[in-house]
């Protein structure tokens, strides 16, 4: 009898702080659901997720610490080592996982960019294709995938590619022989055929052999980024040639023998079947940024289900007003469309999450 007396007694010791173990798991699954439920039509990463449930766990560790059979003395203790060891990871957080947590909000925060954005930092080059809580993805031009810390974005310069557009250039040095003038009217020509907008030219050195040009001109259609420099460059050629222009080094030396009146061109014909030949060729973007592509698209509709969500309140507060019969008819008509559109869109987002966990 004694020893199941001190059987229960034990068990019974341990019931509150099992209680409390048993409740927190079950509240952060729980709110850990309910939260994967609603980012998946409203955001594009579990960045709110992650913080909740950090939040929730340490509020979870407190509570079994509460719970636990201590004496006052042993668990005060505890509390103070856990409030050090909390003090002595914010103090370190500049080099720990903490710090990318808090650069992840900064940069949730700033807003400088969002998925699908062509950045560049430091080395690395390529649009969004994940943004986390301690890092962010990025899909290079190699159709490759680099992972970097949000501290990182942090604490060096980040350029962002503007969606309304940006300068696509490119150079090209040629000889003092040439008149500028005629040089830069055919660099303008390429740029035109390139499809850029506002094209413009720059000298940009007058070396001891050469001088080197810069035509430029504004892209809009930013998602072509990488098909327009090369476009710009192929232009520039075909220009250049097609107006009788060299561009061989004024140091060029070339020991076969040639007749003098040779010139280093591509024959015509080549030159304008290569031309017709450009426009089946395929469009790199559409392989390189497939991720980034389909991470800038959820974000696009989780805002549209957003704004949806905010017509139909809108709506709502609207027919309160209202007391003809016939325009409350009208608004309730409405309001059952946006419905339909935000139930459509909700299965159209929950079908592209479940095929990019599948991949």
């Amino acid at each position: 009898m004694e020893i199941l007396q001190s059987l229960y007694e034990g068990i019974k010791s341990l019931l509150p702080v099992t209680a409390a173990i048993v409740l927190s798991v079950l509240v952060i699954f729980v709110v850990r659901q309910l939260m994967s439920k609603q980012n998946s039509v409203t955001r594009n990463n579990p960045l709110s997720r992650q913080v909740v449930t950090l939040i929730l766990s340490f509020a979870a560790l407190l509570v079994i610490i509460m719970a636990m059979p201590l004496s006052d003395s042993l668990r005060g203790q505890l509390l103070s080592l856990i409030g050090i060891l909390f003090s002595a990871a914010i103090a370190l957080s500049s080099t720990t996982f903490i710090g990318n947590a808090f650069a992840g909000m900064m940069l949730r925060a700033v807003r400088s960019f969002k998925s699908g954005d062509f950045i560049s930092v430091g080395e690395h080059f390529g649009r969004v294709s994940e943004r986390g809580l301690f890092h962010i993805e990025i899909q290079t031009e190699d159709r490759d995938l680099t992972t970097m810390p949000n501290l990182f974005l942090v604490t060096n310069p980040v350029k962002v590619i503007r969606s309304s557009g940006t300068i696509v250039s490119a150079e090209v040095s040629l000889g003092y022989d040439l008149s500028r003038i005629r040089i830069e009217g055919l660099l303008l020509d390429a740029a035109k055929a390139a499809e850029l907008e506002e094209p413009f030219v720059q000298i940009l050195d007058l070396g001891d052999y050469s001088v080197t040009y810069r035509i430029a001109g504004l892209l809009t259609e930013v998602k072509h980024l990488i098909s327009a420099r090369s476009k710009l460059r192929e232009m520039v050629l075909d220009s250049l040639h097609g107006g009788g222009v060299e561009i061989v080094s004024p140091t060029f030396m070339n020991t076969r023998a040639l007749n003098e009146r040779k010139i280093f061109i591509p024959p015509a014909g080549e030159v304008s079947s290569i031309i017709s030949n450009d426009k089946e060729k395929a469009v790199p973007e559409n392989i390189v940024f497939d991720k980034a592509d389909q991470a800038e698209s959820l974000e696009k509709m989780r805002r549209r289900f957003e704004t949806l969500g905010e017509e139909i309140d809108a709506v709502k507060e609207r027919m309160k007003e209202i007391t003809e019969d016939a325009l409350r008819d009208e608004l309730k008509l409405h309001q059952e469309w946006l419905e339909k559109r935000r139930d459509y869109l909700t299965k159209l987002i929950n079908k592209r999450e479940n095929e990019e966990k599948a991949e």
